[in-house]
């Protein structure tokens, strides 16, 4: 099984929006979860699920994405990631069906850099639209988010994907 914890793209901390969860996203954070998701979707990495923070950024981040995978994926919006924590996570995903073999939670941090630290083990730094892509064998998602249980595989990184056309990046 696989997990992609996807910290949402780079938001607007000077968009007028009222409060911290409706920061939209910059238009660099557009191009950069536009970019992600192709990468993703090259690497073979299609969710059969997305759970979603509900905050205006991590939900921008996805609807940015989501074309990238050339499918309808099942989304689920929760405000239990807002501001979430390695508690929460495991709640969320502890009640996926276990058919899903791909998930990928879109979060803030400090919580998904601990996260990823938890489940595989290794510290891990996640900036802005960074894919931490996670493996473990397979197991039901209720028994599934154990610390040092899942395999750290990459991290995918805007940054290291260059500004080309997002195909091809």
């Amino acid at each position: 099984m696989r997990l992609v914890l996807l910290r949402h793209a780079k938001s607007d901390w000077h968009s007028g929006a009222a409060t911290d969860h409706e920061r939209p996203l910059t238009g660099r954070g557009k191009r950069e979860a536009l970019r992600v998701g192709h990468r993703l979707a090259r690497m073979g990495l299609v969710p059969d699920r997305v759970i979603c923070s509900d905050a205006t950024r991590a939900t921008e981040t996805w609807a940015r994405m989501a074309p990238s995978f050339g499918r309808p994926i099942e989304v689920t919006t929760t405000r239990r990631l807002y501001d979430a924590g390695i508690g929460a996570i495991v709640e969320v995903l502890g009640q996926l069906p276990p058919e899903l073999s791909t998930v990928m939670a879109i979060g803030h941090n400090p919580g998904w850099e601990q996260a990823v630290s938890d489940l595989a083990g290794v510290p891990v730094s996640l900036t802005t639209a960074n894919a931490a892509l996670l493996w473990r064998d397979d197991v039901p998602w209720r028994d599934a988010v154990q610390p040092g249980a899942w395999t750290l595989l990459s991290v995918v990184r805007p940054k290291e994907l260059g500004e080309t056309d997002p195909a091809s990046g």
